[in-house]
């Protein structure tokens, strides 16, 4: 069974950088679509970014991080990273990562189609 683990959060200041990290274990992250997704208080989960499984690197966005925001893998490491830049205070929320064996890639950004979450790590965007 896959477990994931993020970390890396944390306070920052506004147009700092944070860079997230979702450690797999128990399988091959490569075998899933990984998606970052956040969750500030009062709103419903969102989707940040994902990344393709099976070695592709398509990668999908939010608008709201489109350019500020990269999505990578290290398969031998068998982490994903979230790499954020220029934070902003309306990026507070906490993070998970998430990962789902049959994503349609249209379609990155329903939680409903990812089976694995972690546990979440917090970003606080604030000076």
């Amino acid at each position: 069974q896959l477990q994931l683990v993020e970390s890396g959060g944390g306070l920052v200041q506004p147009g700092g950088s944070l860079r997230l990290s979702c450690a797999a274990s128990g399988a091959t992250a490569d075998y899933f679509t990984i998606g970052w997704f956040r969750q500030a208080p009062g709103k419903e989960r969102e989707g940040v970014s994902s990344i393709r499984r099976n070695g592709g690197d398509s990668t999908n966005y939010a608008d709201s991080v489109k350019g500020r925001f990269t999505i990578s893998r290290d398969n031998a490491k068998n982490t994903v990273y979230l790499q954020m830049n220029n934070l902003k205070p309306e990026d507070t929320a906490v993070y998970y990562c998430a990962a789902g064996g049959s994503v349609i890639f249209s379609r990155w950004h329903n939680p409903a189609l990812y089976t694995y979450w972690g546990q979440g790590t917090q970003v606080t965007v604030s000076s």
